[in-house]
């Protein structure tokens, strides 16, 4: 008997135009079945954003309670089965947010 697959939480790819790395992660990413909701943010289009992230994309991050939380960093060959099991693992150990205010 199969249980059900919670859905996928909302993701952030951040990542830069050219950046193979980054293109490979979101194609594979939208290959998965069914494939998470996924917004890909381009670092070099906002100043704060590519001087935090400029050097270290791609970076995959979990939106929660509104805000993005980075996941560890993905391997660039982990596709297909490997990378769903990957991405779940790493929401399922993801620390509790903080209660509402």
């Amino acid at each position: 008997m199969n249980l059900p697959v919670p859905p996928w939480p909302a993701l952030l790819l951040y990542s830069r135009d050219g950046c193979c790395l980054c293109d490979g992660l979101e194609e594979r990413l939208r290959a998965l079945v069914p494939p998470p909701p996924l917004e890909v943010v381009n670092v070099d289009r906002d100043p704060q954003l590519q001087a935090r992230y400029g050097l270290e994309v791609p970076l995959l991050a979990v939106v929660r309670q509104g805000r993005p939380e980075l996941l560890p960093r993905v391997g660039p060959r982990l596709a297909g089965d490997g990378l769903q099991r990957w991405l779940r693992k790493c929401l399922v150990e993801l620390p509790a947010p903080p209660p509402c205010a």
